[in-house]
């Protein structure tokens, strides 16, 4: 008996961590706040890459490695313009902040390549879903001249 209530007791607590760390991780999505605190903790952690407004971070699809200008990975955002118009804010406003602008393609999924320094952002623009976000926007950060190294084969 004692042993069977061990179990039960070692289970419960089991299943109570798991809800709790499955609460934790479905709140991984963008921090919450004012405006202007959200902003705030974007640019902490995306350093001198500037944000259309109100977009957000979904945290569940992204993986940021690092913070401020030195970050890589990737970042998903939910954009509530237009992609026409996310488009040009990516366009505009990257160079203001010292990105070189590599390439451009305006099409259904639209992707912006920038260069600074030693680093490369590729921006990817979509239509969101119906009933979804306006825009899903994609960010990827690397260091310019990453070493790719082909896998071989035994």
């Amino acid at each position: 008996m004692m042993i069977r209530l061990k179990r039960l007791k070692t289970f419960t607590s089991a299943v109570g961590l798991s809800l709790l760390l499955a609460a934790c991780a479905s709140s991984g999505d963008s921090p919450t706040g004012t405006p202007s605190e959200v902003q705030e903790i974007q640019s902490q952690l995306l350093g001198d890459m500037p944000l259309p407004a109100a977009s957000k971070i979904i945290g569940s699809d992204s993986l940021i490695i690092g913070r401020g200008d030195n970050w890589v990975g990737r970042v998903v955002l939910s954009g509530v313009q237009t992609p026409t118009d996310i488009y040009a804010f990516f366009q505009a406003e990257y160079p203001k902040v010292g990105w070189t602008t590599v390439s451009a393609v305006k099409s259904k999924t639209s992707i912006l390549v920038f260069t600074k320094g030693d680093r490369t952002s590729t921006i990817e623009v979509n239509e969101g879903s119906f009933g979804g976000p306006k825009t899903i926007i994609i960010i990827t950060a690397s260091p310019k001249n990453a070493n790719v190294v082909a896998p071989t084969r035994k």
